[in-house]
């Protein structure tokens, strides 16, 4: 192995521990028992393993409701994604209409303003619709389309050779059979992508549950979490301890889709 790989390895490694030491940090405060966590000089790992920590998590908040309330929004989130992004990302790719630059154009130009910026005018459109304190206001806009989502697909189908969905065309097949039969199985890899990138970002949107839920059993983990903290502010076995049980769902998420989601990224997905 020569000194350039050894250094390249070398410098991947370095990385990965610094992503991954904050976590490292949440996890071993949460397996400590409360003398350890403020001992003086701080060890990384606990001199005896203490999960009491995650059943005072669990005592001290309704953790499954929470859990189940937020893979439902999730699970939405996500199924939305894959209906609605495919869709328009394969209109703007592969079907020639007039506008359609216009169009993409005008998406993409939604990408630059800061969410901060729509938040009043669309909490006063779900007002006015009745929704607020309901699911909806967090669950449809996946439906519409998310533009980062859809430039994404739209980069990953502009690879797909024409070539494949002309010949489809030529056998008789409808627009939606092509789509549904030769772009989709294509684009697979991408798709995965969009649903680790959605999952993650619903699981883990902790502004748009504060704004529209009012009822706390309507409360998401983020939610739940942020009640935690501000009732247990100092017991920081138990505030690990359900920071761990909060992250964990995202990390096995990305670990079931990390081959597909890595190969959507590094063939086309983000030319």
């Amino acid at each position: 192995m020569g000194i350039k790989t050894t250094a390249r390895y070398a410098t991947v490694w370095a990385i990965v521990l610094g992503m991954a030491f904050p976590f490292l940090i949440m996890l071993s405060t949460a397996l400590k028992g409360p003398n350890e966590i403020f001992a003086a000089p701080p060890k990384l790992l606990p001199h005896e393993w203490n999960f009491a920590s995650f059943g005072d998590a669990l005592n001290a908040m309704p953790f499954w409701r929470y859990l189940g309330n937020t893979l439902l929004v999730s699970g939405l989130c996500v199924v939305g994604s894959l209906i609605s992004c495919p869709l328009v990302a394969y209109s703007l790719s592969k079907l020639h209409w007039p506008g359609r630059n216009v169009v993409l154009v005008l998406m993409l130009s939604t990408m630059m303003l800061p969410p901060q910026v729509t938040l009043v005018p669309l909490y006063l459109l779900w007002d006015k619709l009745g929704l607020v304190g309901t699911y909806l206001p967090l669950v449809i806009p996946s439906f519409l389309g998310t533009p980062f989502l859809i430039f994404m697909l739209r980069q990953f189908l502009m690879g797909v050779p024409d070539e494949l969905l002309d010949a489809a065309r030529l056998d008789g097949a409808s627009e939606l059979r092509v789509y549904a039969s030769v772009v989709l199985p294509l684009a697979r890899p991408a798709l995965a992508t969009v649903a680790v990138f959605q999952f993650v970002w619903s699981w883990t949107d902790f502004l748009n549950p504060l704004i529209y839920l009012n009822d706390s059993s309507q409360y998401t983990l983020s939610i739940g979490l942020y009640n935690f903290f501000s009732e247990h502010g100092v017991d920081w076995g138990p505030l690990m301890a359900a920071s761990v049980m909060f992250t964990l769902p995202a990390l096995v998420i990305f670990l079931l889709g990390q081959r597909h989601f890595v190969e959507g990224i590094a063939t086309r997905g983000l030319k």
